[in-house]
């Protein structure tokens, strides 16, 4: 299942992803990894979780991000959750088309037990536009 949590800056999306990573941690019987730019939610995040800050790899752009959570889940056959905060700072973009968030979304939900959520800052018009598109696809 692929998540999405949309809104302007100061709005609570971390908090959200806070805490849905610690009811992650609580409910999971597998690893659950927390992927962030900084290394900012060191004491917000159960340390159970797995928290790894991108900042430290030098991840930057699409193709590397995309990289990344591949290699997060190759690593790691026992990943039930990941959840990403800030992604399109992460991925150094303001702006994304849909066509690529999808097609990231799609290779990381390969397998019916994998969670994938994501905080995403964008414009209420890009809201609409990715959220109809990602009711039309069948994950």
């Amino acid at each position: 299942m692929v998540s999405l949590i949309i809104g302007h800056k100061g709005s609570g999306k971390t908090k959200i992803l806070v805490d849905n990573v610690n009811d992650a941690v609580e409910k999971s019987n597998g690893n659950v990894i927390c992927v962030e730019k900084e290394t900012k939610l060191t004491y917000d995040v159960s340390h159970r979780a797995r928290l790894v800050s991108t900042d430290s790899y030098s991840v930057s752009g699409f193709d590397a991000f995309y990289g990344f959570l591949s290699g997060l889940c190759a690593g790691d056959h026992d990943i039930t959750d990941i959840l990403v905060d800030a992604t399109f700072r992460i991925m150094r973009l303001l702006r994304i088309s849909s066509r690529r968030l999808t097609s990231l979304q799609k290779s990381q939900t390969h397998t019916s037990h994998l969670q994938f959520q994501q905080t995403l800052r964008i414009f209420p018009r890009e809201c609409l536009s990715i959220a109809k598109r990602l009711t039309e696809l069948d994950f």
